[in-house]
């Protein structure tokens, strides 16, 4: 995607955020009296029928794509790659594991597994499935690995699909399960922990870095003037579009804290040990663990 285009896409996205919160009040208020359901979500700081949030979620990621790898680096000042670095280490996986990688989008945890397997264990068995809802962010992993030796036998293979219903895939297919600042973009991040327990096969891992909540006050307010005040201008620079960075930022906010989230884990079926994850800078981002036995 050229400039230009992320250019005219960014204002139609934020147009079509600014027409949610009042279209979204009254089709949901309708829609709590006719079924007595919860049927509204987050996207942001807004609240939308659920029905939407994934085709919205679609349009931000689309519209950021080309960009995302070279915005990682600018807002976190280069620190996602050790985030990612510790986490595939942490992994450890075994010679020959398969791993599905949901939300694997430009293949930045796909690449540093299939690195580890081969440096340290000497594998060139292990394989990788790359699953994301989005068809830009899949291509652009498919660009990465389009001359790679992976790719050429057979070890990475590339799918567009829902982290919510893993259609296609089999019950425990896989020996480890990875979603990187991924599941908080989904509308239920519970079905999707639910589908990650079905493909793995017993004793498998599942495995989830995400953005979470600072504890300490003082770097918390650093966090947040971070978060909300350079972050979006980075967008606009970078990417030409703010709407969508000011979206990422707020979706962080909305995510369910440490504790919460490696409950819903364990609620569906997962065995955790200790407190179920790992802080990583002052609790910018934590890595979740749960295992399958």
């Amino acid at each position: 995607m050229n400039s230009l285009s992320r250019v005219a896409r960014a204002p139609a996205l934020a147009r079509a955020l600014r027409s949610l919160t009042v279209s979204a009040a009254c089709r949901d208020q309708q829609s709590a009296r006719d079924d007595g359901h919860e049927s509204t979500t987050h996207f942001g700081f807004k609240t939308v029928p659920k029905d939407m949030k994934e085709s919205l979620v679609r349009g931000v990621f689309s519209s950021v794509a080309s960009s995302y790898d070279v915005m990682n680096d600018a807002m976190s000042m280069g620190v996602h790659r050790l985030w990612k670095d510790h986490f595939i280490r942490k992994m450890a996986p075994q010679p020959g594991a398969k791993l599905l990688d949901v939300a694997g989008g430009t293949g930045d945890i796909t690449q540093r597994f299939l690195e580890y397997q081969d440096r340290v264990n000497g594998d060139s068995t292990s394989s990788v499935h790359m699953l994301d809802i989005n068809p830009e962010m899949l291509a652009e992993g498919e660009r990465r690995f389009a001359d790679s030796e992976w790719v050429r036998d057979g070890r990475i293979s590339f799918t567009v699909g829902n982290a919510e219903h893993l259609e296609g895939l089999s019950d425990e297919t896989f020996d480890a399960y990875s979603i990187a600042f991924g599941i908080r973009n989904c509308t239920r991040p519970e079905q999707v922990v639910r589908e990650a327990y079905r493909v793995l096969k017993p004793g498998g891992r599942f495995m989830c870095l995400e953005f979470s909540r600072v504890e300490n006050p003082v770097l918390a307010a650093v966090y947040d003037f971070h978060s909300f005040n350079v972050i979006p201008r980075l967008g606009e620079a970078i990417a030409g579009d703010r709407a969508s960075y000011e979206y990422l930022v707020e979706s962080i906010r909305k995510f369910p804290p440490q504790n919460e989230f490696a409950q819903i884990i364990r609620d569906a079926g997962f065995t955790t040990v200790g407190k179920g994850y790992e802080n990583l800078t002052f609790g910018t981002v934590a890595i979740h663990t749960g295992y399958k036995f």
